[in-house]
């Protein structure tokens, strides 16, 4: 995964994943999953994405950059849709 980000220009340093708490859901407006389905806490009032993409883990390197690039591409297309959009319509019911 590093390798990927730094492919990108993108220097991960000490980060690492951390848990989709309630309280940080408590804190969003828009939750982003990567195939958490139901397994992940649901607030009301927050509007959530499931995207659902292979795992890097089990894939050769070009399998993991068209994931990387398939991720690149929903990540654009949300914040061009949250810039447009403004903070009163994100909440939608899941």
């Amino acid at each position: 995964m590093r390798r990927l980000l730094a492919e990108q220009g993108l220097d991960v340093g000490e980060e690492f994943p951390k848990p989709l708490t309630a309280e940080v859901v408590d804190a969003a407006d828009v939750v982003v999953t990567l195939g958490c389905g139901d397994a992940c806490p649901v607030r009301p009032g927050r509007r959530y994405l499931d995207w659902d993409l292979p795992d890097l883990s089990g894939l050769d390197i070009e399998s993991a950059r068209s994931v990387r690039d398939v991720l690149r591409t929903r990540i654009g297309k949300l914040i061009d849709e949250l810039v447009d959009v403004g903070p009163s319509a994100l909440a939608t019911p899941r």
